[in-house]
């Protein structure tokens, strides 16, 4: 196989003006999101706005199952780590929500206000704070930034408790981002302010899996290219360090839809989440 060299890097990792009707997004989630949170709310499983830390957006939504929850699965959102909060994929929790499970879902402060490293942290005192309030076995999960965020919370130098990182059953990266190389290259997103140093510290392919992890790459079959190569890459790096992994390529979704399988108890991206 021959793979060209990327010399248009903006166009690598640029989704809406490659998607056709890409500009529905992310309007087409907003919706759906608010009347889940309404629905939730009015049932009283759904606890909204939980600090996690002294900063504004150190908060998260939590949305309880009927009965006992059998764990935790925590959704850490995308947008290039400058974008979105918590509020736009309430939706999303409930498939597991619908087996089960609780929900955490949490919002972090934004590039360029903080770096990369910061949002590391910040995303594992949430973690943190989430599962000392379920019991059980925790699933992490993430969608393109989110999906970095995820993994980066399994690896050797994670910011998590021990204690917490023992309870991780799953790892589901969604569109991930794990060699923090490429962002440097992309004009768009130079306000990222990512330098060597720290995409070298904040890299999940550059970084070792912590004992035990299960990992799966998830990705879209008409996703870009990159996004593709991102998720291959993972898994095969942890694949050579120990960690048990997989590889799905889900046909015909884009990166915008290959989330909305969480919706759905039954979809097979909730069920991969889920399994033991």
């Amino acid at each position: 196989m021959i793979h060209r060299r990327i010399v248009d890097w903006d166009d690598a990792y640029a989704n809406g003006v490659n998607i056709p009707g890409g500009d529905r997004w992310p309007a087409a989630w907003i919706g759906p999101a608010a009347a889940y949170r309404e629905s939730m709310s009015a049932a009283g499983r759904a606890k909204l706005d939980l600090a996690y830390g002294e900063v504004p957006r150190n908060r998260f939504d939590l949305f309880l199952p009927e009965g006992a929850p059998k764990g935790l699965v925590v959704y850490i959102h995308g947008g290039w780590w400058k974008a979105f909060d918590k509020s736009v994929w309430s939706h999303l929790a409930a498939g597991s929500v619908d087996s089960g499970y609780a929900v955490a879902m949490p919002s972090y402060t934004l590039c360029p206000e903080a770096r990369i490293a910061d949002i590391t942290r910040e995303v594992a005192k949430a973690v943190e704070a989430a599962a000392a309030m379920i019991e059980g076995p925790i699933m992490l999960t993430g969608h393109s930034a989110g999906g970095h965020l995820a993994t980066r919370m399994v690896t050797t130098t994670s910011p998590l408790p021990a204690s917490v990182v023992g309870r991780v059953r799953h790892v589901v990266s969604i569109a991930g981002l794990h060699d923090l190389r490429a962002t440097m290259r992309i004009p768009m997103y130079s306000d990222l302010g990512i330098d060597e140093a720290e995409a070298l510290a904040e890299s999940p392919a550059l970084l070792v899996p912590a004992e035990g992890t299960r990992l799966t790459c998830w990705v879209g079959g008409a996703e870009r290219a990159e996004f593709v190569r991102q998720s291959a890459l993972l898994a095969n790096i942890w694949t050579g360090l120990g960690a048990a992994t997989a590889e799905v390529v889900e046909p015909d979704r884009h990166h915008f839809t290959i989330v909305d399988g969480l919706a759905d108890k039954d979809h097979p991206l909730t069920r991969a989440l889920l399994s033991e």
